[in-house]
């Protein structure tokens, strides 16, 4: 088969790689029907994180399994299957408390900008759509396997609630669907901080009901000067630099809450700064399984449509042209077919 290796900053190929084969019980083989290029794959790809050895990259996925291992039930071969780029066995401690993503059983999946993937843990992983869906809601689908599900979660650890004034800062796939979880959780007022005028466009559409285009302390005030001074109820930081975690802990008011899933890239806080703020601060990598039902439903019905961030949909062997699009800011996230 064939996949995305990247070799250096800037250096992705399309490359021969050996085909996956079950290794676990609790394995499974998917035939990728779509994945795509994440804002964090860009980290290695611009030198800001090391990529020693080539490697594979991609944890995005919607697929339809091909093979099982013996332990695997809860999905079999021909159905079509949503993951997330965290695996989870969906039955340790942290699982039945509902954070998948710090199973005791973790692993990250980085293989998926490929024509086949094989998914560890799949028996708590994978969740297999009632039927094949149509291709109108595959971009959807995927969305959810991360994007959708670390917009919502940066939502949850936010605290948004009905009637609440959310901020979004970043108006990458993550930010944009962190507006759309917003509005499903009942903020009256959802303020995307957004420079970029197609990005804007698609928050409002999303739900927005304010855009700021500034940033750092200009952006601060702009967000007092909306919220009579005080600082919003919500913030969801989806980018991960410590400008934008300074801009976000300072957006939100006394007894408000940051829920921060940008991938922290040297971040500090100072700790004076956070006791007297009186502003918690929630994150990590999102627990997308637990989500995955939910969210999947709300794609089928029409209810939310994230798969609208995919702005760009390339043939899998056309990924470094993907890469250089979102990196160049051409694109907000690009989608791949095999």
């Amino acid at each position: 088969m064939r996949g995305a290796v990247i070799h250096a900053p800037g250096d992705v190929r399309f490359e021969q790689l050996a085909e996956p084969k079950i290794e676990q019980p609790a394995d499974a083989i998917i035939r990728t029907v779509a994945t795509c290029v994440c804002g964090s794959d860009l980290w290695p790809y611009r030198g800001l994180e090391p990529i020693g050895d080539p490697h594979p990259m991609g944890h995005e996925y919607v697929g339809v399994v091909e093979e099982v291992g013996s332990e695997v039930t809860a999905v079999k071969p021909g159905q079509f299957v949503v993951g997330s780029f965290a695996t989870s066995d969906n039955t340790c401690a942290n699982c039945r408390n509902g954070w998948q993503s710090n199973c005791l059983h973790r692993e990250f999946m980085s293989t998926c900008q490929a024509e086949h993937v094989r998914i560890p843990n799949a028996q708590g992983t994978l969740v297999a759509t009632p039927e094949h869906p149509d291709a109108g809601f595959v971009p959807g689908l995927l969305a959810v396997s991360d994007v959708m599900g670390t917009g919502w979660y940066a939502a949850l650890a936010a605290e948004v609630k009905p009637g609440s004034t959310a901020v979004v800062v970043g108006d990458g796939a993550v930010g944009l669907c962190g507006v759309i979880a917003a509005k499903e959780l009942g903020a009256e007022r959802i303020i995307a901080m957004s420079r970029h005028e197609s990005r804007q466009k698609l928050a409002t559409e999303f739900g927005a009901t304010d855009i700021v285009t500034e940033r750092g302390d200009e952006g601060v005030a702009a967000i007092k000067d909306r919220t009579g001074g005080i600082g919003a109820d919500a913030v969801l930081e989806c980018v991960g630099t410590a400008e934008s975690m300074r801009q976000a802990l300072r957006s939100a008011r006394p007894g408000g809450n940051v829920g921060f899933v940008g991938v922290p890239h040297d971040v500090r806080i100072a700790g004076d700064e956070l006791f007297f703020s009186h502003v918690g601060l929630r994150g990590g990598p999102a627990p997308v399984r637990r989500y995955l039902p939910d969210l999947i439903d709300r794609v089928l019905s029409g209810r939310i449509d994230p798969g609208r961030v995919f702005d760009l949909t390339l043939p899998l062997e056309q990924v470094a042209e993907g890469y250089r699009a979102m990196d160049e800011r051409r694109a907000i996230k690009a989608l791949l077919t095999p």
